[in-house]
């Protein structure tokens, strides 16, 4: 089932200047208590819970429980933070859970790496020069020269990091470099980067790693799908975000969507609508991954509402 409610009383606090909001997220073998336990420890710690979203997946050999909590705190709390994780560990210990509290007191710093498409990288820019996305975007790094003049724009520094077969692994962990150490990112967006990330790289960066892919999943995975798209005379193409992972183009989808064609629709056109799908689809994944919406479970996201 699904639950999902918002108290109004409390919306008041969460537009006060003084009021910080953060987030919880829970999962774990369903059972009872579960939220009355995570409130509780929420609400002794000061914080008022404004909105809260729970599924559970009982066609699960063993029922699985997902819950998301946002909740307004008083940003002078900050001294409570560390007994509030230690309650909360605790509590979700006892009840066989895995947590994640997020006091969101700092922006996700992310990093997006590209290659010669622009229109996923005009398309973050631009959302993030607007306040649309809630993050840092420190740094562009791309295995090519082309769009330097769109990090330019914005004034976001551009690294060009050139990629071959005989330089991968040197030029990954320079790359790495820059995300780790130079910029410390949090996230990395490959805004249509046209290469596989090694496994060494993936186990080094260790964080989370969306990719923006131009097929509707698990449909033409790999290259091409357009034209692949076309030869078979597909009446819908789609877009899909997901996790990276070592197996290419199987990672847990964040979000997806699709547009109609149909056989009068040329290759050409079938890429410029396409295009539109990736550009608001690796967003809204990229949106939903600052908003601490998304759950990874197994080979799948569970991903809450905005």
């Amino acid at each position: 089932s699904s639950y999902n409610f918002l108290c109004s009383s409390t919306m008041a606090t969460l537009k006060t200047a003084k009021a910080a909001i953060g987030t919880l997220r829970v999962h774990g073998r369903d059972s009872k208590g579960i939220i009355a336990a995570c409130s509780k420890v929420l609400s002794q710690a000061g914080c008022e819970i404004v909105s809260s979203e729970q599924w559970s997946d009982r066609k699960a050999i063993s029922p699985h429980f997902f819950q998301r909590f946002q909740f307004t705190y008083c940003p002078s709390f900050s001294s409570r933070f560390h007994s509030t994780d230690t309650s909360l560990a605790t509590v979700c210990s006892q009840l066989q859970l895995t947590h994640e509290l997020n006091w969101r007191n700092r922006q996700q710093r992310v990093g997006i790496m590209v290659s010669k498409y622009d229109h996923c990288l005009w398309e973050l820019l631009l959302r993030y020069r607007e306040k649309e996305l809630d993050c840092e975007i420190p740094v562009v790094i791309s295995n090519h020269k082309q769009l330097q003049h769109v990090a330019d724009t914005f004034q976001i520094p551009f690294h060009y990091v050139p990629i071959s077969p005989e330089t991968k692994i040197d030029q990954e962990a320079e790359q790495l470099k820059l995300l780790q150490q130079v910029y410390n990112v949090d996230v990395i967006v490959l805004a249509r980067y046209m290469q596989v990330l090694s496994s060494q790289f993936l186990n080094q960066f260790g964080k989370k790693i969306i990719n923006i892919h131009h097929s509707f999943l698990p449909a033409f995975s790999g290259r091409r799908p357009y034209h692949r798209a076309f030869e078979r005379g597909v009446k819908l193409i789609g877009a899909t975000a997901h996790y990276t992972t070592e197996k290419l183009d199987d990672g847990p989808i964040i979000e997806q969507d699709v547009i109609r064609v149909s056989h009068r629709d040329e290759v050409g056109d079938l890429i410029r609508k396409g295009r539109i799908l990736e550009r608001n689809v690796l967003v809204s994944a990229l949106q939903a991954h600052l908003d601490d919406r998304i759950i990874v479970y197994g080979d799948k996201c569970v991903v809450f509402g905005d």
